[in-house]
């Protein structure tokens, strides 16, 4: 949709000569005579660019820009001018005036100006609309978990978000660290700015410092212009460094002289540059094994180690998998254009009996293909990857042959499966059991199931 305009000249045929030839280009237009006229119809109408003459009886263009400034910012102004006043239009556009027209008009390239001011301004709402899209995602309010593990990861997650400390966040693949680090960025004080991800893993050591640093022209051969590294890039936001012990010995010298001196110097640069970023490092790594074998630092570490956030796998909070599963259906159904209202309990249970060693990531890839091939109301079983079924389930739920947990397991599956079916109503599910309230309660606790606050153990039904 193209945008609407408003032209504004205290000259009849101007005004009437550019708004025909604008709306011939298929824009809407309305124009106005004078800037009091036009102030009435920015009150009332939604405006995406304002052509005004600047020279006009009463309110002048430049009074309107600065009323268009205060009261419709994101309108882009454009100012038309004579030979005589071009001083007074290039100091219109240090007041925020987009841009400006001379007399006498050629309506070729003002319409081909606008088109292009057109095309910027959709570029402009897509973005800002992905923005908001992405922060909306990543709100706390849209966090999925039932586990009490999962409520102490997001509890931190809140407390650390209004900080600027630095955070290391742990836990195998697939747990989802990415993800808390965008929450953390999105929520804090810097959320205006980037959040850069950058897998450490993926850079060659003899590239580390002009990926991180950047360089500056003639630092080496072939450097032929300037190069922003990742720390310049991540300005006023935050940089992700995912996969942390993956960087050489060398790099994390470097690293840790950048996080010490909050500084740093660009390849070939004599100028220094101060750190603006915040930096948030992941690892899938036991970290104090790492540092125990020499391949990370101590020192580093705890300059990274700031807030130390350790995500559990996916096979130690289960329950969260019921919440997760009706989470991803919701967004898929939306993404595919189907109407899948979940998933059958047979399913369910084989979900909840997955030891899930790709974790979430795994989860979301074996719901995103049951959505592909699910044409009914809730997915079957018949509609889940393979490697869920026969033997494998099996394996996942004996630990090594040890019956004791298999039992334990197997225990902690059925009264899971029973809480969703009861859609978490204790009472109902202990009646389903053949349990009493306080049995049950006992269980879940002994299971490591999570308890909500107001839940109490000690009446039975």
């Amino acid at each position: 949709m193209k945008a609407r305009i408003l032209v504004v000249d205290d000259e009849r045929a101007i005004r009437d000569l550019l708004t025909e030839a604008l709306r011939d280009a298929g824009y809407e237009v309305l124009s106005a005579g004078g800037g009091e006229e036009a102030t009435a119809i920015l009150r009332e109408e939604n405006i995406q660019i304002a052509v005004c003459d600047i020279r006009m009886p009463g309110m002048d263009g430049l009074e309107l820009l600065r009323y268009i400034r205060d009261v419709s910012p994101e309108t882009v102004v454009i100012l038309i001018t004579a030979y005589a006043s071009v001083e007074t239009a290039v100091n219109a556009l240090r007041d925020g005036a987009f841009d400006y027209f001379l007399k006498p008009l050629i309506f070729e390239e003002i319409i081909a100006k606008i088109s292009r001011i057109d095309e910027y301004l959709k570029v402009k709402r897509e973005n800002q609309n992905l923005r908001r899209e992405v922060e909306t995602r990543y709100d706390f309010q849209n966090m999925i978990a039932k586990s009490r593990s999962m409520d102490a990861v997001f509890g931190m997650i809140r407390k650390v978000s209004a900080t600027t400390s630095n955070v290391l966040i742990t836990g195998e693949s697939g747990t989802g660290k990415e993800m808390i680090a965008r929450a953390i960025h999105f929520n804090s004080l810097v959320r205006e700015g980037k959040f850069l991800p950058v897998n450490c893993g993926a850079i060659p050591s003899t590239l580390w410092e002009s990926e991180i640093l950047g360089y500056a022209r003639g630092a080496f051969t072939g450097a032929t212009t300037d190069k922003e590294g990742y720390l310049q890039a991540s300005d006023g936001g935050t940089l992700f460094l995912d996969e942390i012990t993956e960087m050489t010995p060398e790099a994390q010298v470097k690293l840790l002289r950048v996080i010490e001196n909050q500084e740093f110097t660009p390849l070939g640069s004599v100028k220094s540059r101060r750190l603006n970023a915040r930096i948030i490092a992941a690892s899938n790594q036991d970290m104090g094994r790492e540092m125990e074998g020499g391949k990370f630092r101590k020192d580093l570490y705890y300059r990274l180690n700031v807030v130390h956030i350790d995500v559990p796998p996916l096979r130690e909070r289960k329950e969260d998998i019921p919440a997760l599963v009706r989470h991803l259906v919701r967004r898929y159904n939306r993404e595919q254009g189907k109407k899948v209202q979940g998933v059958d309990n047979a399913t369910m249970r084989l979900l909840l009996s997955h030891d899930w060693k790709g974790n979430v990531r795994e989860l979301k890839n074996a719901v995103e293909r049951a959505m592909i091939f699910c044409d009914r109301e809730m997915i079957g079983l018949d509609d889940l990857p393979t490697e869920l079924h026969g033997a494998k389930r099996i394996s996942g739920l004996m630990s090594q042959g040890d019956l004791k947990q298999a039992v334990r397991e197997f225990e902690r599956i059925s009264i899971l499966s029973v809480l969703e079916e009861a859609k978490y109503d204790k009472r109902q599910a202990a009646l389903l059991l053949g349990l009493s309230k306080s049995s049950l309660y006992r269980k879940m606790e002994e299971l490591g199931i999570g308890l909500s606050p107001d839940d109490s153990p000690d009446q039975d039904p």
